[in-house]
């Protein structure tokens, strides 16, 4: 690629985000100029994809994916990540849409996984030395923190914010990984991404950030997804265990 070409495609999931979208986009443009956003909307009501479509046609950094209806965090990112693939991007990042990822952040894990061939991921991390969580209460700190201790032991891998969604992949992990296999959503497809990259030999950096929760807008987690990500940590560790493939 040449000095022209983009450094990274942010993948920014949304689903009824029409207050925070213009918002973070403007953020990762103001954070790294040479970057494209690509929004992969699921239909939301609110009409967060007329937005990004009315910001596409002024920046042509910015672009959207517009699918027909909620098809889950996990899918989205996937297909982000092939529209990436496909258009050659070399790096390729993972990014909420509601201002709980700083922006700021985001040169500083660019440059951890440009400057060493050997990284292969860098994760926004609440979780190590330099790294914060915003207006938590303490039951959720310690909800996070537990479950990030639990699938650092069980898996046997040493990043100690697993369940992070603020990410910098090298678009070649990605493309070595089979996208067809993924079915995971919220922590279990952060996990489960994790995972992979470690299966390939490259490093995995965690850079720390302070995580702010998000103003405006609901979350779209729930406890099945919860539930979803310790039950399949759980597999997943013994078949790591055990020598079984993923």
């Amino acid at each position: 690629m040449t000095a022209q070409d983009p450094t990274a495609l942010v993948v920014i999931p949304t689903y009824d985000e029409a207050e925070n979208v213009r918002g973070i986009i403007d953020a990762v443009l103001g954070a790294v100029p040479a970057a494209h956003v690509l929004v992969v909307d699921d239909g939301s009501p609110d009409g967060t994809g007329d937005i990004v479509r009315a910001v596409s046609a002024e920046d042509g950094r910015v672009h959207l994916l517009q699918r027909s209806g909620k098809l889950g965090l996990g899918t989205a990112y996937v297909a982000g990540f092939r529209w990436g693939l496909e258009r050659g991007y070399p790096l390729l990042v993972e990014m909420d849409a509601d201002g709980s990822h700083p922006a700021g952040r985001l040169p500083a894990m660019i440059d951890a996984v440009r400057s060493d061939d050997g990284v292969l991921l860098a994760i926004g991390s609440r979780w190590v030395a330099g790294g914060s969580v915003v207006d938590w209460p303490l039951r959720r700190e310690v909800l996070s923190r537990g479950a990030n201790t639990y699938a650092r032991l069980v898996l046997g891998i040493g990043v100690h914010d697993v369940t992070a969604g603020f990410r910098v992949y090298r678009a070649s992990a990605v493309a070595a990984m089979d996208l067809d296999t993924i079915d995971s959503k919220g922590y279990c497809f952060q996990v489960d991404m994790t995972l992979r990259v470690d299966a390939q030999g490259g490093r995995i950096v965690e850079v720390p950030i302070r995580f702010r929760d998000r103003v405006h807008g609901v979350s779209k987690m729930s406890g099945g997804i919860v539930v979803e990500a310790m039950l399949r940590v759980t597999q997943w560790g013994f078949q790591r265990r055990f020598g079984r493939r993923r």
